[in-house]
């Protein structure tokens, strides 16, 4: 019997994966463990788990370093070293445009293969490093072998920018997850927003102020980590005021992330930024009323006749669409179906994951 190839992952940081670029690494190694043997390179500020084999693939922890800044550049410096020094890989799947500046050390023994997930884009955070991001996307990115991009604006962003033709292969949800969570819902009176970090893209600020705009009685439950900006968690605890606002914190946790949203009456995505986002993927798997902003990523995969969309980072817009959805909840319900029928027939990743098995098998060959 043949051994299985060998495929390390860098990039994730560390699974199980609360949402991200990691959720769609974890999604796909699950689908494809079968053909293939993964070696998952993280970090402990990402992960609680030590270095060993879990579910069908071997995880290697690296120690966190104390500057958390510094963290990330740090795991995927190790990571390489680690890879050329003891890794026996038939392939290297790199994710996040950030790391492309070890695909040039990479390619010295393996065959590489990169999956941007929001590329062309710099937060504030960290604006001031622009020019590595840049370095990244405009120079290193050109030496992996293939290059594959999770929304089709991206894929646009590439060819118009450098001139770069990469793959799209968009995110997707198990079907085994959907037919799971597809029950009878008991439908709650509070809306829900949810994201893995909670920062000024994610754009619960605008929420906020078209709840007020409102005079919103009900319930919000909020998910996800406020913590990564003092200062933006401030403003939002003054905008919840006057709210009936639950934090949730980070659910980790995907069962319990995934019934809040299947029993609320609405599910709001009012985001500025993404590339494709999974929480979006995972409200329409349950089959929840979305509300979301009209960014050209969140267009790209629902119409209107799925979702109802609002004028991004237009509180009063989204105010208005609030009030007609909770008026007309039937008619948002009947869109929801809709989102959950394209979801499975478009974004499953029994489908998707053969897109990256094809590449992985030409690059390995």
């Amino acid at each position: 019997m043949s051994l299985k190839p060998k495929v390390a992952v860098i990039g994730l940081k560390g699974l199980p994966a609360y949402g991200g670029a990691a959720a769609v690494g974890e999604a796909l190694i699950n689908e494809l463990k079968g053909n293939y043997s993964f070696t998952v390179y993280s970090t402990s500020s990402h992960t609680h788990l030590k270095t060993a084999v879990y579910s069908g693939f071997k995880q290697v922890v690296f120690n966190k370093i104390p500057f958390k800044k510094l963290n990330t550049l740090y795991y995927y410096i190790v990571s390489t070293l680690h890879t050329l020094i003891f890794g026996k890989y038939n392939l290297v799947h790199l994710h996040h445009r950030d790391a492309a500046f070890i695909i040039p050390l990479l390619r010295i023994r393996f065959r590489v293969i990169v999956t941007t997930h929001n590329s062309f884009v710099v937060t504030d955070k960290w604006k001031k490093y622009e020019w590595f991001f840049q370095l990244n996307e405009r120079y290193f990115i050109r030496f992996a072998n293939r290059v594959t991009c999770v929304s089709k604006n991206e894929v646009r962003k590439f060819k118009k920018e450098i001139n770069l033709d990469v793959t799209y292969i968009p995110n997707g949800i198990s079907q085994a997850f959907t037919e799971q969570t597809s029950k009878s819902k008991d439908t709650s009176n509070y809306i829900f927003f949810g994201a893995g970090r909670i920062i000024r893209t994610k754009a619960l600020h605008i929420l906020l102020k078209a709840l007020h705009q409102i005079n919103y009685n009900g319930k919000l439950l909020i998910a996800g980590d406020t913590d990564q900006s003092i200062e933006y968690k401030k403003e939002l605890l003054e905008l919840s005021k006057g709210i009936q606002t639950e934090y949730l914190g980070l659910i980790k946790e995907k069962d319990l992330l995934l019934n809040y949203i299947q029993n609320a009456s609405l599910f709001v995505y009012p985001s500025s930024l993404e590339a494709m986002s999974m929480m979006l993927l995972e409200g329409a798997s349950v089959q929840t009323p979305i509300i979301c902003s009209d960014i050209i990523e969140n267009k790209d995969i629902f119409s209107d006749d799925e979702v109802l969309f609002f004028k991004v980072d237009d509180y009063n817009d989204l105010a208005s669409k609030i009030t007609f959805a909770l008026n007309n909840l039937d008619q948002m319900n009947m869109k929801a179906e809709n989102a959950y029928k394209k979801l499975i027939l478009e974004y499953n990743w029994e489908k998707i994951s053969l897109k990256y098995a094809e590449i992985y098998n030409r690059l390995i060959e």
